[in-house]
């Protein structure tokens, strides 16, 4: 058997594989629900052989949102909405989780193709909150939370983890990634508070950790995944080594999976972008703080996945734009690397390789 095809235990769950699908955002839900856009594009990926689908960052509340048009889970009418999704995937054998997140300083955007970035009140825009009034690169400037606006906040995850459950996803993932809210509170480049959620190791990492506490209690014995960051990619920013040391926290805290990518909170910093250049990151928060790990990060070829958990650099591989080009990126892979595994009835007659 190939390694990319071999089960996965996390948590108290077995996924079928290690070929997953990263969240990636559509940009196509209304008021914060998900329609017809989301129930084709997910599953796609659940009829073509991915051991686990990630659906994409979905905000806590309102101001949570990356755009207007992002997905959310602060009401129970959106918890109805994912659920026929959450059911397609099942159908068809593919776990799916959900990524919930607030953005912070980098929300209330329109569409990457709308002519303009910044969305107006009249668009349903909003005022955007921070650690710090310290704007991202191009965006406005955010207002910066108090203590008990970060205490409500911690609520809405996990009163959206609790939506979650009840819409069936089999996992959640707290984004902490990317230059959004949580990660802005780890990085010392956009928290300057002088509190206890600014300053220390411990001060930055506190609203994450109250957070994966709050998500952990409501979700039972459902897999808790955390994305973040491993570096800044910028001096004196957030790095591996605080990385490795957060990941070992995590874990005595009930998360089952560090789904490890890089940067996104500072602008004009220089990424050496190659294919696998994030693998080193997922591979040194395996080793050194001993929690299973996901590599992203321009992986794209069979044969480079299936080394990646061969060589145990990362318990399993995310993928983006391979799957956006080739939703059945799954079943093919399989048959590059001679393993026959299930199709949908459906789609039988395209396969190549058979049992006996």
């Amino acid at each position: 058997m190939s390694h990319l095809f071999s089960p996965l235990t996390v948590g108290r769950r077995t996924v079928k594989n290690r070929a997953w699908v990263s969240p990636m955002c559509q940009y196509s839900a209304h008021d914060g629900v998900v329609g017809d856009w989301h129930r084709v594009h997910l599953g796609a990926f659940a009829t073509g052989g991915a051991g686990l689908i990630m659906a994409e960052a979905t905000g806590v509340d309102p101001a949570g949102r990356i755009s207007v048009y992002c997905p959310g889970l602060w009401t129970d009418a959106q918890a109805d909405a994912w659920r026929r999704v959450v059911g397609f995937a099942h159908e068809h054998g593919a776990m799916i989780g959900v990524q919930l997140a607030h953005a912070g300083r980098k929300g209330s955007t329109l569409a990457p193709w709308d002519d303009h970035v910044h969305a107006h009140a009249d668009e349903g825009g909003w005022q955007t909150v921070a650690p710090s009034a310290i704007a991202f690169a191009g965006y406005p400037e955010p207002r910066a939370l108090d203590a008990a606006e970060i205490e409500r906040l911690v609520g809405a995850f996990a009163d959206a983890a609790s939506r979650a459950m009840a819409a069936g996803f089999d996992l959640v993932e707290i984004h902490a990634a990317h230059g959004y809210l949580l990660h802005q509170f780890l990085s010392p480049l956009s928290n300057e508070r002088d509190d206890a959620y600014g300053g220390s190791f411990a001060n930055r990492t506190r609203f994450l950790l109250e957070v994966v506490d709050a998500v952990r209690e409501r979700i039972g014995d459902a897999a808790l995944f955390v994305r973040l960051s491993a570096t800044d990619w910028a001096e004196g920013g957030w790095d591996i080594t605080q990385t490795v040391s957060i990941a070992s926290i995590l874990k005595d805290h009930g998360v089952d999976l560090i789904d490890v990518s890089s940067g996104g909170n500072v602008d004009g910093v220089h990424i050496p972008v190659a294919p696998g250049y994030q693998v080193p990151f997922a591979e040194a928060v395996r080793r050194q703080a001993q929690i299973a790990t996901s590599a992203v990060g321009l992986i794209t070829e069979p044969a480079q996945a299936d080394a990646i958990i061969a060589e145990e650099r990362a318990d399993a591989v995310m993928l983006a734009r391979a799957h956006l080009r080739n939703p059945r990126w799954a079943l093919n892979a399989a048959e590059s690397l001679g393993e026959v595994i299930e199709w949908p009835h459906q789609f039988d007659r395209a396969r190549t390789l058979r049992h006996g």
